[in-house]
């Protein structure tokens, strides 16, 4: 005995009625097209929020100034610059004085098939002093601060301490990340001078060691071709770098979800995306300071 033949359902469940097949997933161009696009999509909203952040840290930071009932702990910024700035004085002079000695022993020998070996002080000047010496200071202010801030408030956030912040009516970004951000700024620009000063020193000592070059000569190059705008704009970018990286940083943290191994994501998402951000900084303010002649 045949069974009777069954009426087919639609997608709403009514008898009768034809069911509508479901639409393919997207493949070949489709595919890449919509995976582009949710990836654009994440990163502008992602920019997005670390914006809108950073705009509430100037809100606090503005209003200290003028509203005697707001007040940024000043301990909390010395305690940050001491253990963002102070302590990565060494490995910053490291970094900076092996590139000065890279820089000067690279260059001597094109120089010195043209006779202008002495001109290594005036490429290094305004290589380090335009670029090199912000730039190194913020790579390694990323691996050494920015990932432990990052770590640090994503530890709190997964202790539920953000939660207790909240509870007794202190607001997170202004116990938290305002001390973290000044403190960057401040700590990057100085890291900026001391980076170009170990580095220019390293190159002039190899220089007077190595390459021949005297004192006298590597000092008159040096400032014949170094300007007082050079310093300033190379300083000038140091503390956007700072701010760049206490802003992801401080946000990775806050945003962690499941537990250690958020933290850890936190972590390693703040030195990639710091870098990325630094490098693509550099380059706007290099085209900014270029059409304005200042290069």
């Amino acid at each position: 005995m045949s069974s009777l033949p069954t009426s087919p359902s639609n997608a709403s469940g009514k008898p009768g009625e034809p069911s509508l097949p479901e639409p393919p997933p997207p493949a070949g161009l489709d595919y890449l097209v919509a995976m582009l696009g949710e990836r654009a999509l994440s990163m502008v909203r992602h920019i997005g929020a670390i914006t809108l952040l950073f705009g509430e840290v100037s809100r606090w930071i503005f209003r200290s100034f003028y509203s005697p009932k707001v007040r940024i702990g000043r301990p909390a910024i010395v305690t940050q610059i001491v253990r963002i700035g102070v302590r990565s004085i060494g490995i910053v002079s490291l970094v900076s004085g092996c590139v000065g000695l890279i820089l000067a022993f690279q260059l001597s020998p094109p120089l010195d098939e043209f006779g202008q070996k002495d001109k290594v002080a005036n490429i290094v000047g305004v290589a380090v002093l335009r670029e090199l010496g912000p730039l190194i200071a913020a790579i390694v202010l990323t691996g050494f601060a920015g990932a432990s801030i990052a770590a640090e408030i994503g530890t709190m956030v997964v202790g539920e301490e953000i939660e207790a912040l909240e509870a007794h009516a202190m607001n997170p970004v202004k116990f938290l990340v305002v001390p973290r951000v000044v403190a960057s700024i401040l700590s990057l620009t100085c890291l900026s001078v001391i980076s170009n000063v170990v580095a220019v020193a390293a190159a002039l000592g190899i220089a007077m060691l190595a390459l021949d070059i005297s004192y006298a000569s590597f000092m008159s190059n040096f400032f014949d071709q170094v300007k007082l705008v050079d310093f300033v704009t190379g300083v000038s970018k140091g503390a956007v770098f700072g701010i760049l990286i206490a802003i992801i940083a401080c946000y990775n943290g806050l945003k962690v979800t499941g537990g250690a191994a958020g933290v850890g994501q936190a972590t390693t998402g703040t030195v990639v995306q710091s870098v990325v951000a630094v490098i693509i900084c550099d380059l706007v303010f290099t085209t900014i300071f270029f059409a304005l002649k200042l290069v």
